[in-house]
């Protein structure tokens, strides 16, 4: 029971050996809150989500931290007389939070604001200009910069060399040494509000991006922990960046470095200026909340997502066909000897398949291969062999988190007309199946004709006769 995950500055397959046994300090990249969720970030926060809860079924106490990014240029961009940045960052955090619970995503053991953590950057800010490793600018702006060309290992999660880097955009080339040099603390411009500005030794001002997650992950994980994670679209500028300041300021850091893959519609980038960009509140629209968190879990969490019409319907269809097993297992263990019997975990090979990189899909793949054994022993009537694969199945998914018969996608509304459908169908069951002891063939016929003109298929086993909807 090894697990083992791609590490991105290794470019290579590790086992995963945590700092403290037993224990897993992961540290993964949360929203700046300037706007929307879109489908995106929903995949990206699911991809951890999977990991954290395979880590936890493997026995490991994972603290899991996920931070929200409530100060940034581009929050400040999107305020209004109306709205003021906080309001916006607020805002729009309750929109991600929305989206997460509507997915199953599982809270994280803390989820701290950048705003919370302001004097624990510039803490660190200080100790790199102790180390040399950062300078205040000289213009009065009360800017602080890394300065790159005095740690010979920036460059080392994405092998770039210096050379080859481009100019960092995350703030103007005044006041910089090199202008590959990026903003640690920015100093208060004229044009911005008051209320997004701290005191600091360098004047005014709000911290970089960059430098917020380093002293996040640093208060809640400590100076090293296990697992950084984000989007691929972060390993550089901004992932390469938080190792360069935690390491220079003379962390340990993350010891793996894991990254999700992208969504792309139909072969194109999202992007505003195309109009294809699908935010969550649409996707989650567009079918049940269970069926999108299939949908986004089914693909191998490093690769590209690549969204088209259709590909809901695909996730609905794999999860019916699940459901349909689980309904009639269930009503077929109904009060029978099989039914209760002790657990029997997963199948050795969904296991294997999960601890290689987290790979979902092969899992899904022994999934519907324990649907279908079950299905066939239904068909012959082998019912402790069908509370075996019943079990089997609901272990897997419970752990993949798409289990129907969870409560959290239990419905009320829905649950309350399922158990009148259930009654009134099993009630015309029993009557054909008395026309059928009586030998009144044509009653029999005519309750199964009125049932499959209603969507629901019978199946005449050894043991009975089971429904499901077609």
């Amino acid at each position: 029971m090894t697990v083992r995950l791609y590490d991105t500055r290794a470019q290579a397959l590790r086992e995963f050996v945590p700092l403290v046994p037993g224990k897993v300090g992961m540290y993964v990249c949360g929203p700046t809150v300037q706007s929307s969720p879109h489908i995106g970030h929903l995949r990206s926060a699911l991809a951890y989500d999977l990991w954290r809860r395979w880590l936890s079924f493997r026995g490991y106490d994972v603290t899991f931290i996920r931070n929200v990014t409530d100060i940034d240029d581009k929050v400040l961009a999107n305020a209004s007389e109306t709205e003021p940045w906080f309001a916006v960052a607020y805002r729009v955090e309750l929109e991600f939070t929305a989206g997460y619970r509507a997915l199953g995503i599982l809270p994280p053991s803390y989820e701290p604001r950048a705003t919370a953590s302001i004097p624990q950057m510039q803490e660190q800010i200080a100790q790199l200009i102790e180390r040399g490793h950062a300078y205040a600018a000289d213009d009065a702006s009360g800017d602080v910069y890394f300065d790159v060309k005095t740690w010979p290992e920036y460059g080392a999660l994405t092998r770039q060399k210096l050379d080859d880097m481009a100019d960092s955009a995350d703030a103007a080339t005044r006041g910089k040494r090199d202008p590959r040099d990026f903003a640690l603390w920015k100093g208060t411009k004229p044009e911005e509000p008051a209320t997004a500005s701290w005191a600091s030794p360098w004047g005014p001002g709000r911290p970089g991006w960059h430098i917020e997650c380093s002293a996040m992950s640093k208060r809640y994980l400590g100076p090293a922990f296990d697992i950084h994670g984000g989007g691929l679209d972060l390993r550089f500028p901004h992932h390469e960046n938080e190792l360069a300041q935690s390491t220079a300021s003379g962390d340990d850091f993350a010891t793996y470095w894991v990254h999700n893959g992208l969504v792309v519609v139909e072969g194109q980038k999202m992007s505003k200026s195309l109009g294809n960009s699908i935010y969550a509140s649409e996707f989650l629209s567009a079918a049940r909340p269970l069926v999108v968190r299939y949908y986004l879990a089914a693909a191998h969490y490093r690769s590209t997502i690549d969204y088209h019409q259709g590909a809901l319907v695909e996730a609905e269809a794999a999860l019916e066909r699940i459901t349909t097993f689980l309904d009639r297992s269930g009503r077929t263990l109904r009060g029978t000897r099989s039914a209760g019997v002790g657990s029997y975990g997963i199948p050795d090979a969904f296991g294997v398949a999960m601890d290689d990189d987290l790979g979902v899909p092969q899992a899904l793949a022994v999934l519907h291969d324990t649907v279908r054994a079950g299905n066939i022993a239904l068909d012959g009537g082998d019912l402790d062999a069908v509370a075996r694969l019943r079990e089997q199945v609901i272990a897997m998914t419970e752990v993949l988190g798409v289990n129907p018969e969870s409560a959290q996608w239990a419905d009320h509304a829905t649950g309350s007309s399922d158990a009148a459908l259930n009654a009134l169908v099993e009630r015309l069951l029993e009557d054909r199946a008395a026309a059928r002891a009586a030998k009144d063939f044509g009653a029999a016929d005519r309750i199964r004709d009125e049932l499959a003109a209603a969507g629901i298929a019978i199946d005449d086993t050894p043991t009975g006769a089971h429904w499901s909807t077609t």
